[in-house]
């Protein structure tokens, strides 16, 4: 059994190296909807997002992708907009705390997720790709 006494929670730099490499599991294909990502980690989401997605709590988002859309992407060529996801710490820790799944699962489950609802994929889509990465 670990020793609980001398560990703490992840920090904000851990899940983003967490993120990371999750994402650097993921099939290429589909890391190559989210090519330049930027991975910004925040112990919760901002008012704006809380507001603009009608939350009832900061605890009820473990994260967000906000980039151009796929139309952008095969259009032209530059588009000019950052590809970020954000990552919201103290939510994803509570989740884990709540559930019988590994973070890094939980990461990459989020990952996933707001990549794929990004660019319109199924949820079955999106369970094969999880499933591709382990």
């Amino acid at each position: 059994m670990p020793d609980w006494n001398s560990r703490a929670a992840p920090g904000l730099d851990d899940l983003e190296a967490l993120a990371r490499e999750a994402f650097a599991g993921l099939p290429q294909e589909f890391r190559a909807l989210a090519e330049g990502i930027v991975f910004m980690v925040q112990d919760f989401p901002d008012e704006d997002v809380v507001r603009e997605m009608e939350l009832e709590s900061k605890f009820d988002i473990l994260g967000l992708f906000q980039g151009p859309g796929l139309s952008v992407q095969e259009g032209s060529g530059a588009h000019g907009l950052q590809t970020m996801i954000f990552l919201y710490r103290r939510p994803i820790l509570d989740y884990w705390a709540e559930h019988d799944e590994t973070l890094g699962h939980i990461v990459r489950h989020v990952l996933i997720h707001e990549i794929g609802h990004h660019f319109g994929l199924s949820d079955e889509a999106m369970h094969a790709i999880e499933h591709a990465a382990g």
